[in-house]
């Protein structure tokens, strides 16, 4: 643990203003040597009982070098507390921004981000570096924002499964008249409840893990990732009437399998679960230009465009009365996936029911080792 840093010996300010006086100080000195030293020995005299004008020997009375060193000291010795004065008035104009940056920064806490710098004019580096500060706690407002947003929906998430898991046991405990089967019952159901919040964390740790960024790029195809995604989902997807056509080409690109995998997984099963029976689920991928595209179509409930952007933040659903065995959460992984690969999303609403969802990945760098990464949860049963 380091200790406290020393406090600084003078002030920025008290420094540049000696800089400043320092800087008039040799000048003047300079100055002074240039003009004195080509009238060493040169003396002005006046002959006696003359009106004519003074001439210039080297053996009259008059101004000597000396009398003009002495001058120039006098004139010097004024100047520097002159100079000081100046000095430290420029440099308090030019640090007044410097010190309200500090008065400010000191003020702000993660608890309170609403303060900003405002420097106004006038425009030159010292307010442009404020006006950067100012996008950045804007930005770090925005964050810390959505960080309690989440916490509380997480939050609240976890405690629906705990308060119905607690529940359920105080009135099984509470029937004197329970037998085995009731008791079989209720830990089936607890069990059921148990295997939801189970569940959910999986899917915050997706979603943790998505947003930490890449620890791992290797090589690979997206058609044969869709390819075994599809092969774990057309049970399911039969169950509820779900066609599930594909038209898969070879898109190479460089990513975590493993998160590539949950992105692809996610989509698919945001694509089955958000469909109506007879429904159809279309996933393509192929190379376009230096890029690797993903795309799934799917039919499904009418999405007005305004609602499109706000299906991919955490914990939201398209209708609060809709229930699907999924948590608001899938949309948001492959969002965190994407910006961890630097990929491009875009989205649109079809006309009839359903949603175009695209993902754009970069072409592959050259191949470099790879580094170990953490394994997420399976996705074989999805995190949606």
């Amino acid at each position: 643990m380091t200790g406290p840093r020393p406090l600084p010996r003078r002030s920025l300010q008290a420094r540049l203003a000696l800089f400043y006086a320092a800087g008039v100080f040799v000048a003047g000195i300079v100055v002074l040597a240039i003009v004195t030293l080509p009238l060493v020995g040169i003396q002005s005299t006046t002959p006696v009982h003359s009106t004519a004008p003074g001439t210039l020997t080297g053996t009259g009375r008059g101004i000597g070098p000396h009398q003009l060193l002495v001058g120039s000291a006098v004139a010097i010795g004024v100047l520097i507390p002159i100079a000081l004065a100046a000095g430290w008035f420029i440099a308090g104009r030019f640090l007044r921004p410097l010190r309200a940056m500090a008065a400010t920064a000191s003020a702000i806490s993660a608890g309170d981000l609403q303060q900003r710098l405002d420097l106004g004019e006038p425009t030159d580096e010292l307010t442009e570096l404020g006006h950067i500060l100012d996008d950045l706690l804007a930005r770090l407002q925005s964050s810390f924002d959505a960080q309690r947003h989440f916490v509380a929906n997480a939050s609240h998430e976890l405690c629906t499964p705990l308060a119905g898991l607690h529940t359920l046991l105080e009135v099984t405990l509470a029937d004197p008249d329970a037998d085995a089967d009731a008791l079989r019952s209720t830990c089936q159901e607890a069990l059921a409840l148990c295997g939801h919040q189970e569940r959910l964390v999986q899917a915050l740790l997706a979603l943790a893990t998505s947003e930490r960024g890449l620890a791992r790029k290797d090589t690979l195809d997206l058609a044969h990732v869709a390819r075994e995604v599809l092969a774990s989902r057309r049970d399911e997807a039969a169950q509820g009437g779900i066609d599930l056509a594909e038209h898969l080409t070879p898109a190479v690109t460089a990513g975590d399998p493993r998160l590539i995998e949950s992105l692809v997984a996610n989509l698919v099963d945001n694509a089955i679960r958000h469909n109506h029976p007879d429904g159809h689920v279309l996933i393509t991928t192929q190379t376009s230009g230096t890029q690797a595209a993903l795309t799934i179509t799917n039919s499904g409930p009418v999405i007005p465009d305004d609602q499109i952007q706000r299906l991919f933040q955490p914990f939201q659903k398209l209708a609060p009365g809709r229930h699907h065995n999924g948590f608001g959460l899938g949309l948001a992984i492959v969002t965190a996936i994407a910006q961890a690969h630097h990929a491009t999303l875009t989205t649109s609403a079809r006309p009839e029911g359903g949603l175009t969802i695209t993902v754009r990945f970069p072409h592959p760098p050259p191949a470099g080792p790879s580094l170990p990464t953490e394994r997420l949860p399976s996705m074989r049963g999805g995190l949606t």
